[in-house]
C-alpha cells in the first residue's frame, strides 16, 4: 500500500493537490508504411508511488495496439515513463509537452519494429526454403496471421532480392571460398506479450521497468567492484526468469498471472538490495 502523501500538498497552496496533477493524454489511430492499423495511447497517470524505488513519481503510460479494430488486435508496445513528482501548473505543462514527444517517438519506434519484423519474416522464409524446417513454417504462418501486410512486404522484398541475386551469383560464387563467414543475423527484440487485461499489463510493465533499473544499478555496482559473484548470479537468474515471463505463451491465465506477480516481487526485492549496496558504495 502506498504511503499517504499529505506532505506533498501543504496547506499554504504552494503545490497542487494530487488530483490536479494530471493532464490530457493522447489517443490517435494511424497506419504504418506497410498499412498496418495502429492505435496509440499515451496517458498521464499522475503521481504514483513506485514500489521498487519507494519514491513518488509522475508516471506517463504508453500503449500501442496493432491491427486496431480487428479480431487479431494485440498490444505490441507498452512502457511507463517516470518523471519527477513536481505538483505545479508549470510541471503539468512540461508533462503535456512530454506526452506529445512520446507520441512522436513511439510512432517512429513502431516503424522500426516493423522493419525488424520484416527482416525476421524474410529470415524464416529463407530458412524454410533451404531446409523445409517445420518450426520456421509455423512461425512465418503465425506472422502472416497476425501481420499480413508486414508478411506481404517481406515476401515481395525477398522475391525481388532473389531476382537480383541471380544476376550477381557468379561473382559471389567466385569470392565465396576466400570470404569470411557471414555474421549471424541480429537477434530481434524480445517479443513481449502485453496482456489486454490492465492489471496484468501493469505487472508486465513493472517487470520491464524494474529489469532495466536492476541492470543499470548492477552495472554501476560492478564498476565499483562491489558486486560479488553470488549477487551477480542471482540477478542473472532473476533477469532470465523475467525474460521468460514476458514471452511465455503456453500457460493458463491463472498460472500466468501468478508467475508474473512472483517474478515482479522477486525483481523488486533484488533491485532494492542492489540499490542499497550502491548507495553504501557512494552511487
Amino acid at each position: 500500500m502506498a504511503p499517504i502523501d499529505d506532505k506533498k500538498t501543504p496547506g499554504d497552496g504552494s503545490l497542487l493537490p494530487r488530483h490536479l496533477c494530471r493532464v490530457m493524454g493522447f489517443n490517435k489511430n494511424h497506419s504504418s508504411r506497410t498499412g498496418t492499423p495502429y492505435h496509440l495511447q499515451v496517458e498521464d497517470r499522475g503521481p504514483i508511488f513506485d514500489e521498487a524505488t519507494e519514491e513518488w513519481v509522475r508516471r506517463v503510460n504508453v500503449i500501442a495496439y496493432a491491427n486496431y479494430g480487428e479480431p487479431s488486435a494485440r498490444i505490441v508496445y507498452g512502457k511507463d515513463h517516470d518523471l519527477p513528482d513536481v505538483r505545479t501548473h508549470e510541471h503539468n505543462r512540461v508533462v503535456a509537452q512530454r506526452i506529445q514527444e512520446l507520441a512522436a517517438e513511439v510512432h517512429d519506434l513502431l516503424e522500426e519494429k516493423e522493419e525488424r519484423q520484416i527482416g525476421r519474416v524474410k529470415n524464416l522464409l529463407e530458412r524454410y526454403y533451404r531446409t523445409r524446417d517445420e518450426a520456421a513454417k509455423v512461425e512465418f504462418e503465425e506472422a502472416n496471421r497476425l501481420f499480413p501486410l508486414v508478411f506481404a512486404r517481406a515476401f515481395q522484398e525477398l522475391k525481388a532480392g532473389r531476382a537480383l541475386a541471380v544476376e550477381v551469383a557468379a561473382a559471389e560464387l567466385a569470392a565465396t571460398e576466400a570470404a569470411a563467414p557471414a555474421p549471424a543475423p541480429q537477434v530481434d527484440d524480445v517479443d513481449v506479450l502485453y496482456p489486454l487485461d490492465e492489471t496484468q499489463r501493469d505487472i508486465v510493465l513493472d517487470i520491464e521497468r524494474v529489469s532495466e533499473e536492476l541492470l543499470r544499478d548492477l552495472g554501476a555496482l560492478k564498476a565499483r567492484g562491489a558486486a560479488d559473484d553470488i549477487l551477480q548470479a542471482t540477478c542473472a537468474k532473476l533477469l532470465a526468469r523475467a525474460k521468460d515471463s514476458l514471452t511465455r505463451r503456453d500457460s493458463s491465465a491463472d498460472f500466468a498471472a501468478r508467475y508474473l506477480d512472483m517474478t515482479r516481487n522477486s525483481l523488486v526485492t533484488a533491485y532494492r538490495q542492489v540499490r542499497a549496496r550502491l548507495t553504501r558504495a557512494g552511487g
